[in-house]
């Protein structure tokens, strides 16, 4: 009859490769950083008031005023040729420039993971991760249908000898993904002496490594470990971002590899959005060149750095003396172990009574093969400290703590 509408089963018809549920996980997550009626330690986002404003204006009105065109129109497939130069430059900083086949520009770091999936994955590939590790890079491997297990972290960064157990026990994988810098969720960074180790490993094995750069450049100090690829370029891939360093409204990132590996994601991006944004490299470009990035850059790092310090303090006030957290020298995360039998998934329910929210840490770990299920992080939860306010900060750590307390009574 016209006019009726009607329940159809579509979910009959979804693809099998959509029925892992680790979407649910980052929808959580993106809907508590987003209430405005909390004290939010939950979503990993740069603060607004690091992003750049007046200063961007002068060089959109040059691009207007000189008709730029390179700026207005489609651009090639791997990215315009100035500002894949100034990112090429930007990486020479680590020791290694990469060739102009040996660099992509995506639309973010997530399509740079994205886009190595359609490049290397077939289904029931072997994908190793860290554990915890990156969710949205997860939900990117299983789209593909990997089996993606866990490879544990200690407060040196990724276990590489476990690493080697894992390869032991299940073979060698298509690739490692890695976090070495401030790692999301944990706060970690990778030893100096695992780095090389790691490099050699995939060497020996004949794998990649899949390297995350995504919170390098927000370091609180000076010091700044070798990346993995100026290590390794023979097998290392690198995936990054200027979502934290510039804004995430222009979704632009990099992939550096192999050239070989670089034009397979080419071909990849050519079948899915066929260019990033014209107008967001050419004023990255302009703007970096121009000292805008690396001013924001230390901004970003003393905002960040002071919201860390403040986080620590409040933590060691305010929690109980059997939880533990980590101490990040960068980034946004610092990664709580709550006591045994109390249950981080719960704690984050009830937090949100309290006025806090917060992400438990189950999420970050995935299930062997793909199907959603969890194995591991029931005892932690993630908290972020990127965009809560300086003067917010102990009064949230405060009820947090006093919800871990009545957990543990039940």
């Amino acid at each position: 009859m016209s006019g009726t509408r009607t329940r159809n089963r579509w979910d009959e018809v979804f693809a099998r490769r959509t029925k892992a549920n680790a979407a649910d996980g980052l929808t959580s997550i993106l809907a508590l950083a987003n209430k405005t009626d909390l004290i939010s330690f939950a979503g990993g986002f740069p603060d607004p008031s690091t992003f750049p404003g007046a200063e961007l204006v002068g060089h959109f009105e040059r691009l207007v005023a000189d008709r730029d065109v390179s700026a207005f129109q489609y651009a090639p497939v791997a990215g315009l040729v100035g500002p894949r130069a100034f990112i090429a430059d930007r990486l020479e900083r680590d020791g290694t420039r990469p060739d102009e086949d040996e660099l992509v520009i995506t639309s973010g770091a997530i399509e740079a993971l994205e886009l190595l999936g359609k490049s290397l994955i077939d289904s029931g590939d072997l994908v190793l991760v860290e554990g915890p590790t990156y969710l949205g890079a997860v939900m990117a491997f299983q789209s593909f249908e990997a089996t993606v297990r866990a490879v544990p972290l200690d407060d040196q960064g990724l276990d590489v000898d476990r690493l080697e157990t894992a390869i032991a026990a299940h073979g060698r994988p298509k690739f490692l993904y890695t976090i070495p810098d401030h790692q999301n969720p944990a706060g970690i960074t990778l030893a100096n002496d695992r780095r090389q180790r790691l490099v050699e490993i995939a060497r020996h094995h004949g794998f990649l490594i899949v390297e995350d750069v995504a919170y390098r450049d927000l370091g609180f100090t000076e010091d700044r470990l070798p990346s993995l690829w100026s290590l390794g370029p023979d097998v290392v891939v690198q995936a990054g971002t200027f979502s934290k360093t510039f804004m995430p409204g222009v979704r632009l990132g990099w992939g550096a590899g192999p050239p070989e590996l670089v034009a397979s994601m080419v071909w990849a991006k050519q079948n899915t959005d066929q260019c990033a944004t014209a107008l967001g490299q050419r004023l990255l470009e302009e703007y970096g060149r121009a000292g805008g990035l690396d001013a924001q850059a230390r901004r970003s790092r003393a905002l960040y750095g002071r919201r860390c310090a403040l986080l620590m303090e409040a933590l060691e006030a305010h929690m109980p003396d059997d939880v533990s957290w980590t101490r990040p020298r960068g980034g946004f995360f610092s990664w709580l172990e709550l006591p045994n039998g109390i249950d981080g998934s719960a704690v984050a329910r009830r937090a949100v009574d309290d006025g806090v929210a917060i992400v438990p840490g189950a999420p970050f770990f995935p299930g062997a093969g793909g199907e959603g299920n969890r194995a591991g992080g029931e005892s932690n939860v993630r908290l972020s400290f990127s965009r809560v306010e300086d003067d917010l900060i102990d009064e949230g750590i405060e009820r947090l703590a006093s919800v871990i307390e009545h957990s543990r009574k039940g």
